[in-house]
């Protein structure tokens, strides 16, 4: 008996445990399942959530639709046509009385027709050649192109902004851990600092310097954690999930030093390309304004005729059908067509220059993104020299302080140095990572994978 109520004591004990130990059990699963969204995972999201993607996507279909609009135009056309028409007077008709036999120059007035006319007919109309029609196709055809354009324009763009949001995210988190870092130590110098006052080794004006230390790093701290939430937002919207959703970023920035891009064809550069494709497209269209337009028509259909009076009402209908083609011929539109071809004139050379002078703007892009990027790598390598550094040094004015060899100052200006060191290592960091980007952009491989 004794035996079951110690077994049943440990039970209870046991279970009580479980369930005190329950939240904490909770919270550590819910921190561990919690998504670290990489960069890659984002920009797969933004490409499939991103809402300018999106309608840039319809705008390709758009293009296709209109383009299959304009072939439509080369297939055959049918109509049904139908119309009834009464009359209460009939329409006068002036007769020569010559026909009969009577005087020349004598008219007498007639009415022809009966009360009730009723046309119905189906009519095929063939276009055989029109040169606004294929104009038109070929133009289709290149807007469709350059909606496609137009779209990876935008998705790259949006790759340009998800990712620089990211690595400021990454950069800010960086930041956070230093500040954190350095409250931390802080923390310590000032309970050093406070036995030392204690013991009337250091002055209140010491302690006073450390404490306001922390206070100004626990203000940083609040100013990137609002900073950090602000660019989250932004990143939120850019990849396409709501602003409620958590999102937690891989901070472990990963970067090679100096990767070597291929120069490929740039969007931007060929979409331009195509839109000058298009002009001159049109001003072709407009120069083939002249040449005459051919087509087929036939037509076959009924016509009825009806009479409701005395002595004899009716209601007949007759059979009437043909066929022929149609040729139009422009002769004079009063100059209207010329003067939209000295305008399309002007818009093709307008377009030249501006591919010329794009080509350029990005030629000199991709030069100081390259400088750039070089010189952000040997800042990198500094940064880092200077961080070893100041941590030695830090640590030495440390143990002098202990030993009384250093004073508080010593200190305080050793841990300056340092995080101003961790600093320009993460602002070199930030310089690299963003000259990279602008690189990727500028020869044309934003959107290989990162």
């Amino acid at each position: 008996m004794k035996e079951f109520d110690l077994l049943k004591k440990l039970v209870n004990t046991h279970i009580l445990l479980f369930f005190l130990l329950l939240p904490g059990l909770s919270e550590y699963t819910l921190r561990a399942q919690e998504k670290q969204w990489t960069l890659q995972e984002c920009i797969d999201s933004a490409k499939s959530l991103n809402k300018n993607i999106i309608v840039h996507r319809n705008n390709i279909s758009l293009a296709e639709e209109r383009y299959k609009e304009a072939i439509a135009n080369l297939l055959p056309k049918i109509s049904f046509n139908a119309e009834y028409k009464y009359f209460p007077n009939l329409p006068y008709q002036l007769m020569p009385l010559s026909t009969f036999g009577g005087p020349p120059g004598k008219f007498k007035e007639t009415q022809f027709g009966v009360p009730h006319n009723i046309n119905s007919n189906l009519q095929l109309t063939v276009p055989l050649y029109n040169s606004q029609i294929y104009g038109a196709i070929n133009t289709t055809e290149a807007a469709s192109e350059a909606a496609e354009l137009q779209f990876r324009k935008t998705e790259e763009q949006v790759i340009f902004d998800v990712t620089g949001l990211f690595y400021n995210a990454q950069i800010l988190a960086h930041q956070l851990d230093f500040i954190e870092g350095n409250i931390e130590s802080t923390e310590k110098l000032l309970g050093n600092t406070k036995l030392l006052r204690e013991q009337e080794l250091a002055k209140y004006t010491d302690v006073a310097k450390v404490e306001l230390q922390k206070e100004q790093l626990y203000t940083q701290r609040e100013i990137i954690l609002v900073n950090i939430e602000q660019v989250k937002n932004a990143l939120r919207l850019s990849i396409g999930i709501s602003q409620d959703q958590p999102l937690s970023i891989n901070a472990e920035i990963q970067y090679v030093n100096e990767p070597d891009y291929q120069q490929c064809e740039v969007t931007e550069l060929k979409l331009v390309g195509v839109q000058n494709k298009i002009i001159e497209n049109e001003l072709s269209t407009l120069k083939k304004f002249w040449m005459p337009s051919l087509s087929f028509y036939a037509s076959y259909g009924q016509t009825g005729f009806g009479y409701s009076e005395e002595p004899k009402d009716f209601l007949k209908f007759f059979p009437v059908s043909f066929a022929g083609i149609q040729l139009s011929f422009p002769l004079f539109n009063g100059t209207i067509t010329y003067r939209k071809i000295n305008q399309k004139q002007l818009e093709v050379e307008n377009s030249k220059i501006q591919m010329q002078q794009l080509s350029e703007q990005l030629n000199v892009q991709r030069i100081n993104a390259e400088n750039k990027r070089k010189i952000a790598v040997k800042n990198i390598k500094n940064s880092e020299q200077q961080i070893m550094l100041a941590r030695t040094v830090y640590e030495q004015v440390l143990i002098q302080q202990r030993e009384g060899a250093a004073s508080l100052t010593d200190v305080l200006l050793a841990d300056s140095a340092m995080r101003e060191a961790q600093q320009s290592n993460t602002a070199a960091i930030i310089d690299f990572l963003r000259s990279d980007l602008e690189l990727r952009k500028a020869t044309g491989n934003i959107l290989n994978k990162f």
